[in-house]
């Protein structure tokens, strides 16, 4: 008898809808087959599934079993197969029926004395049965609520084979669980530093309260200690909360890696990602057959930061170039191309030179010219290109280590922030984009213009800085976004004059 069941296969952060088709048949050789493209981990679901069926107290058919995952083209690769796999060889052998296991959707990997193990990608998977039709969800206890953020589907957790036997065949009552409540998901978006933490450094508290209100990229550059790190940890604590849409988008990334903790059905802190300068161009945006995603998609609806830049392999940063321009990351190979979201703020660290005490007055730099034109080299130019913010980090004076008094809160930025992005949300209303970072050259001319003292400041600096054109249209870019948190439509010359001050690299300070 050919017994029909639903589940899902994961493709890239997606999970796309798969029939698992097994039949008994008594002539034959007694083996058993797996078609439909399946991977070694679900080839080897066959030995998983046997020792799993006879410990759970049933018996393992001696006969001919054709396993068919459809569609037949697309690959599959997940210990998921294990436990819709099992039920129809037990379903297809008469050993319980088969009558309602199609309303089903069904995932799970076996362990060998039948009881379940968690699996990657319970909430892609929930979402991929809602928008398949699929109103009733069989998983593993331990993605149960992970499962149950998705609203208009019933979830029904299960701890073995031999549970899920005895409620899909109506001999165990389980019941559905319920939402997530999203209370919960408020209680959970607290951080626990903030910028108030922070002794002295009010500039680049300043510099940081810019780029997260037009969403620019920011370069810090500065002396070992001098608080480069610890103001990188508090950015995103004065972006705005994550709304639900972009919790859900960064969970699914997170669950696919099994990187979610068992507590925490829904990411709802913004990302904070500090990969070490050894890691590799896949490991950065992502790689693998099957692709999966890198840094820069963990990073997503958050903050990506990269200390001692220079350090950073030349050709892994230059991958970094399309993602920023496209907040998407794209990984082609043979047999499949996935794309995977990367839509984060780059904040990146460096030393001034080589030995890291060029202009600190406490200690004597013993780099030559030569030596700190190298090291700046190792940058990649194209990616500097794409920052906005360059600014200096100096070190901070005892007074201002020892005072009593706190610095401004996060509470104090994120209030600023918030305000200035809801003017960017109506000024591009009818826009792809949200942010001032994201302006095209159109929509500079048509939102930054500037009366005649702006004009001139802006021409002087140009003419005595050397600025090139691209770092025109940046210093303009940021001066939108001050004058945004001014809560002023002109641009003002203070506006520029303080946006001229965040291009540290084109004042040629650094060759």
């Amino acid at each position: 008898m050919i017994v029909k069941l639903k589940t899902f296969s994961l493709f890239g952060i997606d999970a796309v809808p798969v029939e698992v088709e097994v039949d008994c048949a008594e002539s034959g050789q007694p083996k058993t087959i797996i078609v439909g493209l399946p991977e070694t981990v679900v080839k080897e679901s066959v030995f998983r599934t046997e020792r799993a069926i006879e410990n759970a107290g049933y018996l393992n058919p001696s006969h001919r079993i054709v396993i068919n995952l459809a569609p037949a083209d697309l690959p599959k690769h997940a210990a998921s197969f294990d436990l819709p796999i099992s039920l129809g060889i037990l379903a297809s052998s008469n050993q319980i029926p088969a009558e309602g296991l199609e309303r089903f959707g069904i995932v799970g990997e076996l362990a060998l004395d039948g009881s379940l193990r968690s699996i990657r990608g319970a909430l892609s998977i929930a979402l991929a049965a809602k928008a398949s039709g699929v109103k009733h969800l069989v998983v593993p206890y331990e993605n149960g609520s992970e499962a149950a953020v998705v609203e208009g589907i019933s979830v029904y957790p299960v701890g073995s084979l031999k549970e899920a036997v005895a409620f899909l065949t109506g001999g165990l009552l389980v019941g559905a669980l319920p939402s997530v409540d999203l209370g919960i998901f408020e209680r959970l978006a607290e951080y626990e530093i903030d910028f108030a933490d922070v002794r002295g450094q009010e500039s680049a508290k300043r510099a940081m309260t810019v780029a997260a209100a037009g969403g620019h990229n920011l370069l810090m550059i500065g002396p070992p200690g001098t608080g480069k790190t610890m103001l990188a940890k508090r950015f995103s604590t004065v972006l705005p909360k994550l709304s639900l849409d972009e919790s859900l988008e960064t969970t699914r990334i997170y669950s696919v890696l099994g990187y979610l903790k068992k507590d925490m059905p829904l990411i709802a802190t913004r990302p904070f990602r500090e990969p070490h300068h050894t890691i590799s161009e896949a490991g950065l945006v992502g790689g693998g057959s099957p692709p999966s995603p890198g840094e820069i998609s963990l990073a997503n609806n958050g903050v990506l930061f990269l200390d001692e830049l220079p350090e950073f392999n030349r050709r892994t940063l230059e991958v970094l170039r399309q993602p920023l321009e496209d907040g998407t990351v794209t990984i082609a190979r043979v047999s499949q191309t996935s794309e995977f979201p990367a839509n984060f703020i780059l904040i990146a660290a460096l030393n001034p030179c080589p030995c890291g005490y060029r202009n600190d007055p406490r200690r004597r730099c013993r780099c030559t010219s030569l030596e700190v034109e190298r090291y700046m080299n190792r940058m990649s130019g194209p990616l500097l290109d794409r920052i906005d913010i360059h600014i200096e980090v100096p070190p901070v004076d005892y007074a201002e280590l020892s005072a009593t008094t706190q610095g401004t809160s996060s509470a104090e930025i994120r209030e600023q922030v918030i305000k200035a992005r809801e003017i960017q949300t109506k000024r591009f209303q009818k826009s792809q984009i949200n942010h001032n970072a994201n302006m095209t050259h159109r929509q500079i001319v048509t939102h930054c213009s500037l009366d005649e003292q702006g004009h001139a400041q802006l021409q002087r600096a140009m003419e005595d800085f050397g600025l090139s054109a691209r770092a025109h249209d940046k210093i303009l870019k940021i001066a939108r976004t001050i004058a945004d948190l001014d809560n002023t439509k002109q641009i003002s010359p203070m506006h520029i004059f303080e946006a001229i001050t965040y291009r540290t690299l084109d004042r040629k300070l650094w060759a």
